[in-house]
């Protein structure tokens, strides 16, 4: 059965997750996913920046995992194991996965790409619902934060 995120699910910026924290990007990369029964696949990842700093005082953390297109929009979940943790559904919803961050004056000749990866904050969701504007804008924030997406 699936369940759907509730704001009690939710992530506050400010709540303890640690870099480093184990989480997952869910999501259908290239197109990609159980046609059968019509999932998604699942990424591992880990927490890139100090959550609840926003990255370069924009309103994303970072993460690191490999994702590819189709990816935009995917939720960003860790594993609730707190006491009160919701037994049918028992993840934090950390935010959003935006776009794959890259550094604008990497030789691409000679230097891998980063692997990071912007995810919108969860609780810029409640704002995003509430302002109405329907801005999707993850490439506009990182082109502002001086890096190529």
């Amino acid at each position: 059965m699936l369940r759907a995120f509730t704001p009690a699910h939710l992530q506050p910026s400010d709540g303890e997750v640690e870099v480093g924290s184990s989480i997952l990007i869910v999501g259908f990369p290239l197109g990609f996913h159980d046609t059968l029964h019509h999932l998604p696949v699942v990424r591992q990842s880990v927490v890139a920046s100090a959550f609840g700093m926003r990255f370069q005082g924009l309103g994303y953390f970072l993460t690191d995992a490999r994702t590819h297109r189709g990816t935009s929009g995917a939720p960003v979940v860790m594993r609730d194991h707190g006491p009160g943790a919701d037994p049918a559904l028992p993840w934090r919803l950390l935010g959003v996965h935006s776009a794959r961050l890259d550094m604008a004056g990497r030789d691409l000749a000679q230097d891998e790409s980063l692997g990071l990866n912007c995810a919108w904050y969860a609780d810029m969701l409640m704002t995003l619902s509430e302002a109405g504007d329907g801005d999707e804008g993850g490439g506009v924030a990182a082109d502002r934060a001086g890096v190529r997406t």
